[in-house]
């Protein structure tokens, strides 16, 4: 099964909140967003947004460059149906971030929770720096949440990698400069506990 046709299904099967991943509101995001871009002009990109609230929550707060990418036309679509005349301030984006292209757009903010700890192949996590690389403007933020060191080891029935601050940035390697990183846990709708790293720093030219 190719890895868009299994989001599909999951998002054509399983109601918005019963899936692992689910919070009601992104908190840990939003917080470190405002920390880190609190200019409302800045553009950040939300990568495997899906049916995640935080698009909402950033135009709530006012931020007017907003983007989402996911794998699934179904969650994109179920999202832009919630937001009603607000998604048409939003730009979408549907693929496989390792193989799209963003083209002139950059970012001022580059936002992943929980897409990165998928790619267990080392060519996917290379092709998904080297676009962050083309993508996020030099002074630019990257602010990552993958599984921590203590987190699952499947999710949605497929592997992942778990990940420290250290192990995190040096997927990423020269050019990017670790600012700082925090742990939190996550409640799922099922009731278990996920451990999450976020991680977060500077894009430099290289």
């Amino acid at each position: 099964m190719q890895t868009s046709d299994h989001w599909e299904k999951v998002y054509q099967n399983k109601p918005f909140d019963s899936v692992s991943w689910y919070a009601p509101h992104l908190g840990e995001s939003l917080r470190l967003i405002q920390k880190l871009c609190p200019d409302p002009t800045a553009s950040i990109i939300d990568v495997g947004g899906g049916e995640s609230t935080l698009v909402d929550d950033l135009l709530q707060q006012h931020y007017l460059d907003v983007s989402v990418l996911d794998i699934s036309r179904t969650a994109i679509d179920f999202t832009r149906k919630r937001l009603g005349q607000q998604a048409q301030q939003v730009n979408w984006h549907v693929g496989d971030i390792t193989q799209y292209d963003f083209g002139e757009k950059h970012f001022d903010l580059w936002h992943d929770r929980a897409v990165f700890h998928f790619l267990t192949e080392p060519v996917a996590r290379q092709a998904y720096v080297d676009l962050v690389k083309r993508s996020v403007k030099p002074g630019g933020h990257v602010l990552m949440a993958t599984f921590g060191p203590d987190g699952p080891l499947k999710c949605s029935g497929l592997d992942v990698v778990r990940y420290d601050d250290q192990t995190l940035h040096h997927e990423f390697g020269a050019g990017f400069q670790l600012m700082g990183s925090e742990k939190s846990e996550h409640n799922t709708p099922m009731g278990t506990r996920q451990q999450f790293l976020y991680c977060w720093c500077k894009a430099y030219a290289i």
